[in-house]
């Protein structure tokens, strides 16, 4: 693989689990070469790329924290010289903390600055060392994935909320400045039924909380990590003449008002 030149190939970050998994599995399914990006899970990052070569792409596993910005450099440099190209970044990595919205003595100004530096700068960074490659595949395209909470303020906490805010915003700002090489869109998924929304609650919980938010939903059911991912490798593969878009895949939460999360 190293030094080989594929048809298509793309860098995932935070992909050893949920969301950032499904839409590896999904793109080496339609033969792409896939960076797997990992910054504690590596057992999983390792089945996901088995998976993913199963599905008859190409992958490659790297740990590396989107936080710093040599570290990102260094993930696009690696897909570079396994893949000889990148047609795709998707900017999944993530972090929060679980603290109610009328705690506000429950945030430390430490707990913003992950968060966004994570969530924000991390997407940023990447962004910034993949857009020469981008521009250099011929059809370029970044997707961001954000959530449901930096529309309805309502999440794991008030800071999460902010960052994905941010993000949206950062997503629109990029459409405008990397256009026409580069199309920019953010994917922003409500409550999915992944291993991130079960932080924190027993079995009995997550079901509890399952059953009720599922009794509101329009469509009845959460959504998945492959349902997710579906509408970001829609962007990636299909939306060729759209840029600067927020998608929200919630099974109709939004409408329903807005959910308050659980009780942790």
């Amino acid at each position: 693989m190293p030094g080989s030149t594929l048809p298509r190939a793309a860098v995932i970050t935070g992909s050893a689990t949920g969301i950032g998994a499904a839409v590896a599995r999904q793109l080496a399914a339609r033969g792409y070469g896939v960076l797997i990006n990992y910054t504690r899970s590596e057992a999983e990052a390792e089945m996901t790329a088995e998976a993913c070569r199963a599905a008859g792409g190409a992958a490659l596993v790297r740990r590396g924290d989107v936080e710093r910005d040599d570290e990102c450099r260094g993930l696009v440099s690696a897909a570079l010289e396994a893949f000889g190209r990148i047609d795709a970044l998707v900017n999944n990595a993530g972090t929060t903390k679980f603290v109610a919205s009328e705690d506000l003595d429950g945030l430390a100004l430490a707990d913003f600055r992950r968060i966004f530096g994570v969530n924000v700068f991390g997407a940023f960074q990447m962004t910034r060392a993949a857009a020469p490659a981008l521009r250099d595949s011929g059809r370029g395209a970044i997707v961001n994935v954000s959530s449901l909470s930096g529309m309805t303020g309502l999440g794991s906490s008030l800071a999460y909320a902010a960052s994905k805010g941010a993000l949206n915003s950062l997503t629109m700002g990029l459409a405008h400045t990397l256009a026409p090489e580069i199309r920019v869109n953010a994917v922003c998924p409500g409550y999915a039924d992944t291993r991130w929304g079960r932080v924190g609650l027993d079995d009995a919980g997550y079901a509890r909380f399952k059953r009720g938010l599922e009794s509101v939903l329009p469509l009845r059911v959460m959504p998945s990590a492959d349902d997710v991912a579906e509408a970001v490798c829609w962007f990636i593969e299909a939306g060729r003449r759209v840029t600067g878009q927020l998608l929200v895949v919630d099974s109709g939460e939004q409408m329903a008002g807005g959910i308050e999360p659980p009780e942790r």
